[in-house]
Formats: C-alpha cells, sequence, structure tokens
C-alpha cells in the first residue's frame, strides 16, 4: 500500500517568527514595456507582477469588516498574486480558486480520519502508531490520528490542495475574512504546484518533513519577505485580530516534530538563496531535501545524504511484520530531537535561543546532531486476525546509526539513563534490559549499543524480546 503524506500543505501559524530581513526582488525589472501600452495600464500579456486585472503595487478598496464581498475578494487575491510573483520571481500560469469556511466547518471535516472499514488504512494505522510509539510520543493510550486531530483542527490557517488545485482558507469570525498572510502562503503552494508539481508523497516520515521543509519553507520565507513589504513600501489589508487558535489541548511534543519544516525550512530556503539567487531554490525541486538532518543543518545539503540502516528479520514464528510498503520507517532528527526534549533529555529552553535567521525554534541538540540514519520496524503477533486484534501487543525494532562512536554513546546515555529510567521510570532487569511496568509506554525494553550504532527492541515482556530480534 502507499503511504499517506505525513504532513499536508497546511499553513500552521502558532508561533510569531521574527528574524532579520531578506533581499527582495526588483519589480521594476519584471512589469517590461511594449511600444502599445505603458505602466499602470493593464498590459496586453500576463508578466510577472500583474494578475487578472491589477498590478502588484496599485491601491484596493477592501473592509474585512464584514466579511468581503466577490469585487473586494477578487482585488484582494489577484492582487496577492501579482505580489507572490514579485517577490518569487515566478509566474502564475493558471487561476487559483479560493474557499473560505468557517473552524467549526473544518472541524467537521476529519481530515486525519481513515476508513474504518477499510483493512488497509487500519493496518497502516496501527504500524504507524508503533512508529510514533517508538520514539516515545504518543503511548498506547492514544493513536496518532487522534492527536492529529486535536493539533490540527484549531491550528490550520488554511491549506492548498494539489489534487484539486484550490485553496481552502479557515476564518475564526462570524463574517470569513481572510489574513494576507495566509492568503499569500497558500497562493505560494499553488504556485509551486503550478511550476514544480506537488503531487506524490515519500517513503518515510523523515523525507516526507524534509521535502515539506522546501516546500513549506520556500512559501513561509515567501509570506514573511511579504509582510516586510508590507512594514517598509506595499499598502496591504489588515490582517484579521483573530488568526487561529489551537482551541484546546494538544502534544506540543508531536507538534514539534510536524512544526520542524515550518520553523527550519524558510532558513534552509533562504541558505539555498545566499547560495545561488532563486535558480537554487528552484532547482532544489528536482532534488529536494532527504532528511531533517538537511533541513536543520542547510550546509548538509546535497552531499551528506542519511545511512541505509537494514534490520534483519530474525523474528520467531510468533511475530511477523506488517504487510506494509515501505516495512520500516525513519523517524530522522527532527523526531529524535522532539523525544529527548518531551522527556527533558535536553535543555528545554534552547528550543528557543540560537535559532536560525528565520527559524521559529532551534532543532540542533547535542544527543540528536549527530544522527546519520535509522529505521523502525513494527511488529504484530502473528496470530492476529487483523490491526484490531489485542491493540496493546505489539513490538518493534529501532535501530539508529550515528556520525561516531562519541554521538552513539551520548544518545545511548540519554535514551538510557535519562529517558527510560529517569523519566518514565524503567528498571534494569538484565544487562541491557528494562521494564517499564507502569504508564502508555509499558513493555519490555532491549538497548544494546555496538560501535556508532544503537538499536532498540521494544516487546510487551522480556521473554518476547528474543521472540521479536533475538541478539
Amino acid at each position: 500500500m502507499n503511504r499517506p503524506r505525513l504532513v499536508a500543505i497546511f499553513s500552521v501559524f502558532l508561533v510569531v517568527v521574527s528574524g532579520c530581513a531578506a533581499p527582495v526582488a526588483n519589480p521594476d525589472a519584471t512589469t517590461g514595456s511594449e511600444s502599445d501600452w505603458s505602466w499602470p495600464d493593464d498590459p496586453p500579456t500576463d508578466r510577472l507582477g500583474w494578475e487578472n486585472g491589477y498590478w502588484y503595487n496599485e491601491s484596493i478598496d477592501v473592509n474585512q469588516s464584514d466579511g468581503l464581498n466577490a469585487t473586494e475578494r477578487a482585488a484582494f487575491v489577484n492582487r496577492t498574486m501579482a505580489r507572490v510573483e514579485v517577490i518569487r520571481e515566478l509566474e502564475f500560469t493558471d487561476p487559483v480558486p479560493i474557499e473560505v469556511i468557517s473552524r467549526a466547518e473544518y472541524r467537521n471535516q476529519s481530515r486525519f480520519d481513515g476508513d474504518e472499514d477499510d483493512e488497509s488504512e487500519a493496518l497502516h494505522a496501527d504500524w504507524n502508531d508503533q512508529v510514533w510509539e517508538s520514539i516515545l510520543l504518543v503511548g498506547e493510550d492514544r493513536t496518532i490520528d487522534d492527536v492529529f486531530d486535536e493539533l490540527y483542527g484549531g491550528a490550520v490557517l488554511g491549506y492548498y490542495s494539489p489534487s484539486e488545485d484550490r485553496i481552502v482558507l479557515i476564518s475564526d469570525d462570524g463574517d470569513p475574512a481572510i489574513d494576507r498572510r495566509t492568503l499569500a502562503h497558500e497562493l505560494h503552494h499553488a504556485l509551486q504546484d503550478q511550476q514544480f508539481g506537488l503531487d506524490g508523497s515519500p517513503p518515510t516520515q523523515d523525507e516526507q518533513l524534509a521535502e515539506n521543509g522546501l516546500v513549506e519553507g520556500d512559501a513561509r520565507y515567501v509570506d514573511r519577505l511579504y509582510e516586510e513589504r508590507c512594514a517598509d513600501d506595499w499598502e496591504c489589508v489588515a490582517r484579521p485580530s483573530n488568526t487561529g487558535s489551537v482551541g484546546g489541548p494538544f502534544d506540543y511534543s508531536v507538534f514539534l516534530v510536524i512544526y520542524a519544516p515550518y520553523s527550519d525550512g524558510p532558513t534552509f530556503v533562504s541558505a539555498l538563496r545566499e547560495r545561488g539567487g532563486w535558480a537554487a531554490v528552484d532547482d532544489a525541486y528536482a532534488t529536494p531535501p532527504v532528511s531533517t538532518e538537511q533541513i536543520i543543518h542547510p550546509e548538509a545539503y546535497p552531499d551528506e545524504r542519511p545511512i541505509e540502516v537494514r534490520i534483519e528479520d530474525r523474528s520467531s514464528a510468533e511475530w511477523v511484520r506488517y504487510d506494509h510498503d515501505p516495512v520500516g520507517d525513519t523517524v530522522g532528527e527532527a523526531s529524535i530531537f522532539a523525544m529527548l526534549w518531551k522527556h527533558g533529555a535536553i535543555d528545554r529552553t534552547d528550543l528557543n535561543r540560537n535559532t536560525g535567521a528565520y527559524s521559529a525554534y532551534n532543532y540542533s541538540a547535542g544527543p540528536s546532531k549527530g544522527w546519520g540514519g535509522d529505521l523502525v520496524v513494527p511488529y504484530r503477533p502473528a496470530s492476529d486476525a487483523d490491526a484490531a486484534a489485542n491493540p496493546n501487543q505489539r513490538a518493534y525494532v529501532w535501530r539508529t546509526v550515528w556520525d561516531s562512536e562519541a554521538d552513539a554513546e551520548v544518545f545511548e546515555t540519554k535514551y538510557v539513563k535519562t529517558i527510560l529510567q529517569l523519566r518514565l521510570g524503567a528498571k534494569r532487569v538484565a544487562p541491557n534490559t528494562y521494564v517499564l511496568e507502569d504508564g502508555p509506554f509499558a513493555d519490555a525494553y532491549r538497548v544494546r549499543r555496538d560501535g556508532d550504532t544503537v538499536t532498540i527492541v521494544n516487546a510487551p515482556t522480556v521473554e518476547a524480546l528474543d521472540e521479536v530480534h533475538p541478539d
């Protein structure tokens, strides 16, 4: 089965990002000139900085206090398209349909609910729960889909659907209004799709987050430059006072994983632009980043690629791997960072220190910085008739490879001593073997380091560890 995309093309603006300004395009160089017309008249053919009758720098009469009528919306959208063109130096080739819905309507869509009657969907959900459990973020008391529903229900301001070629913006007001930054962000996604194509999805969690680091990083970088122009020399439509809130409890550590592309992606894109202008950013769509390591550390792109990690299936007849493609997942540096942050294995205050020029957070930490590659392979009892049987009787093997033996030792120490023993209360019952008796991560764990490699085996009981993956 094909794996669904981990992160849709969403605008998630829970954090106000601050940073220094970056150079913007020269609009005068993009308007062109012909003998039969002169600016500010409409040009005879489409060009950068002009869309559907509106120049990027002309005034429009828009008042959102009681919502937008059709004329106001057309003016707002088309001028924003022209401005995105000027900043990004790319041309829209097609119009972009836009729908504004209420947050209540969005919540009712249940975007993360699969078909409960579809066994392949249920199998994937069960497999994916084990991946998130392996990084000790989502335990056996809930599912990752439930966590996503809590997170996205109040955080999403809008999304672009590549399959439908349309934008949906979400309003918290009784009279639907459009936030200019969200509009610019989502219009840029449409521009990306028209110029580069946004269909398809990489096979692993880390690759999906990495590719989203380019896609979302580009869009967030552009909407940041848009806001800088509004502050400096553009007349802009006022932003609504309410621009999204979580509206209830949500898991901050899972949020950190999902937010990594939005946080560090803009700095990654800015670094590419500094190397070779917008052309370097354009070229990256043909060879996108393949790990969150490359997003967090732009100097690693494109040459430092993840190590291919393999795990031989040595399970007994009692345990089987999932009938899932791929059979295992790579969680990557950003997800490991979130695990360390959640359980206090790193200084939590470092998250907001020494951020990149366009980054909200700092995802670089000693115990995760030396990541070289990883693979998580979930297992389930061979006797289970379907994915719903014995949901807490699951297992996994997680192998991480590090840049050096010293890096592997640091990770092993943080995982065992700080997380398993100190934070979760696991007891050592044999060499390299630990039992956590209570809580959502209650299981048996075997942690073994061999040089630069750390292998973690998880199972419901100590006896089952050897059945899943014997030493």
